[in-house]
């Protein structure tokens, strides 16, 4: 394959899509002849076996046997790893078979939509498509822990809007986007263990909290030299050197101890087994992440943050605890009491389980929050790698706005790019425009731009620059039937909410970008009009910028107002061969074309017949 097609994004996930799954097909082969060999290295070697005891060759018929059952068991481990290693290449070819979907619009078909994050309070996620279908959460998240995709939703509708750590975000999300290799396979060690990925509060919360009891030295040795007597005393009353009384006693015993806020232990084993699968993919994503080089300091003070006071890594010790799990699992056992009766196996495991705690227990929730950034910094990394044209935004503190150059909409794959600026002395851009002709797209635009701009990732323009800006939407009001509210209402709530943070920020000294649909259209043509303009100038009076679309043409006029710092700005649409066309361009001044006629009879009703009678 050509280099020019290789030093592009989907040239690049078709080449990888196409060498793993190859790599796959190859690979299963393999699987497959480890099978057949395993069944006949069994075959051949137990004749072998059952011949030499045949013609009484009992020692090489005891050796054969043995060399069978290692070989077997060898065989056995390889074709684990075999497949392991097919799951691995299907699951690359997948990823990059997602990654082609993402780049070519068909990514509304993913899976996880973010769609628990929905909220229609926050300020602006709801009006600008950050969760649900077709979302922006959709389109970007790559994050598979609980944690990792709650820090990627903080980032797109909370982030720390710093301009410091906007930058090393920006500078993180730059170096990660070059190691394609490394995030796809950062991803795919998340997706190769199945299960339900948890919210690990309840294990952070376990390990944060030691029990004294379980440490202690004399317990931890009691623990295992009374199981040693025990059996000990089983055997010599076998021997009959005691008497049968002592081993029942010490097995009373056993019982006895194990009863002892046994249901206390049985939650504790109960929290950990929960999280069993959770801890294999933990272990992996830790270790890809630790192993990797990074040149980036924001990235290298992660890395230095997942160890203990030990110096033990994150990947080692949650390696260690799975470890542990895996033992607590075998309670699952239908001989498991037996086996704790004698063994007192429930203490052994606390007591491993509290020297965890000791070492790493106040760790974990630190490693988890880290592992979660890396998940949100990559997941953000997919927007950087796959529009390198695209540029990262700069973050300007001398004065307040927005400036854009052919700036579109991120989730379009027809988008229409215009520029724009937002700033004094004309801080609030009034939008008109027929029907369908970008009004509303323009706010969305502006808005996820912005929200991809505070998380540290490009945006989609070649030119951007803003300053902080608190941002707020009116935009999709609707009926609330179990608050009672009308979507007039909702709405007047709405800008009432947004009226108190234009005043909050004026009085604070910072600065809100309000993004208004169509105000007031619940109410009558007069009313919507006459509270237009109220608004817009106490918005104005507040200090506010941003945009606001209306078909209401009389409020052009406000531009005239020159303390307002209000300016006129449109679409139109035009018409050719009886047909409707929209070439959704921004221009100057107040729309002077109508539509709604015509898009009356495009969907068949008959508006002359209607006139007429």
């Amino acid at each position: 394959m050509g280099d020019n097609i290789l030093n592009n994004p989907m040239g690049q996930y078709q080449h990888r899509k196409n060498k793993h799954y190859e790599l796959a097909k190859k690979q299963n082969s393999v699987v497959n002849s480890i099978s057949q060999l395993r069944l006949i290295v069994f075959l051949v070697g137990m004749g072998i076996s059952i011949y030499l005891y045949w013609i009484q060759k009992y020692y090489l018929s005891s050796v054969a046997f043995v060399v069978v059952v290692c070989l077997f068991i060898y065989l056995i481990k390889k074709h684990q790893d075999a497949k392991q290693k097919h799951k691995f290449y299907l699951t690359m070819s997948t990823i990059n078979e997602d990654a082609i979907k993402r780049i070519t619009g068909k990514w509304t078909d993913f899976d996880d939509k973010g769609e628990e994050f929905i909220d229609d309070e926050h300020n602006y996620s709801q009006d600008l498509d950050i969760f649900g279908q077709g979302s922006l959460f959709q389109w970007t998240n790559s994050a598979k822990t609980f944690w990792g995709r709650n820090k990627l939703k903080e980032a797109l509708v909370n982030p720390d809007k710093s301009k410091d750590q906007i930058h090393k975000r920006q500078q993180s999300i730059d170096e990660m986007a070059k190691k394609l290799d490394w995030r796809q396979k950062f991803l795919a060690e998340g997706l190769m263990v199945l299960g339900e990925m948890h919210d690990p509060e309840d294990l952070c919360s376990w390990a944060e909290v030691g029990d004294e009891f379980y440490r202690k030295n004399h317990v931890v040795i009691g623990f295992k030299i009374l199981p040693i007597l025990t059996a000990a005393a089983i055997v010599l009353n076998i021997l009959s050197i005691i008497p049968y009384y002592v081993p029942v006693l010490a097995v009373i015993l056993h019982m006895l101890l194990l009863l002892y806020r046994g249901k206390e232990r049985s939650r504790v084993f109960e929290t950990a087994y929960k999280y069993r699968s959770n801890l294999r993919v933990y272990t992996k994503l830790f270790d890809t992440f630790e192993k990797e080089v990074f040149k980036k300091d924001y990235l290298r003070n992660l890395q230095k943050g997942l160890k203990n006071k030990q110096g033990k890594t994150a990947h080692s010790q949650i390696g260690q605890l799975e470890k542990i799990v895996d033992s607590i699992a075998n309670r699952n056992n239908q001989f498991y009491i037996i086996i704790n009766i004698l063994l007192l196996s429930d203490y052994k495991n606390i007591s491993k389980l509290e020297r965890w705690k000791q070492s790493s227990g106040e760790n974990l929730r630190k490693w988890f929050n880290i592992l979660a950034e890396v998940e949100a910094l990559s997941s953000l990394s997919n927007v950087r790698y796959d529009h390198p044209d695209w540029v990262f935004p700069t973050i300007i503190e001398d004065k307040h706005g927005i400036l854009a150059k052919n700036m579109g909409h991120p989730l379009l794959s027809n988008r229409v790019c215009n520029d724009l600026i937002i700033a004094k002395p004309y801080s609030l851009l009034m939008i008109t425009g027929s029907n369908m002709s970008g009004k509303s797209t323009l706010l969305r635009t502006v808005g996820i731009n912005l929200a991809l701009a505070y998380s540290g990732t490009s945006v989609c323009a070649s030119e951007f620059q803003c300053s902080i800006l608190d941002v707020h939407t009116s935009m999709r009001t609707r009926d609330n039937l179990e608050k009672n509210l009308s979507s007039f209402y909702a709405e007047l709530l709405r800008i009432s909410k947004i009226v108190s943070a234009s005043e909050r920020a004026s009085k604070e000294g910072s600065q809100v970008l309000v993004l208004l649909d169509e105000i007031f259209k619940g109410t009558n043509s007069a009313d919507r009009h006459t509270g237009a303009r109220i608004l817009l100038k106490k918005l104005s009076r507040e200090g506010a910028f941003g945009l606001v679309s209306t078909h209401d043409l009389e409020l052009g006029d406000l531009e005239h107002e020159q303390k307002l710092g209000i300016r006129n700005y449109n679409f139109r649409e035009y018409y050719k061969d009886g047909e409707i066309f929209f070439d959704y361009k921004l221009r100057y001044g107040v729309s002077t074309t109508k539509n709604a006629i015509y898009l009356m009879k495009m969907v068949g009703i008959d508006v002359n017949k209607e006139q007429n009678e």
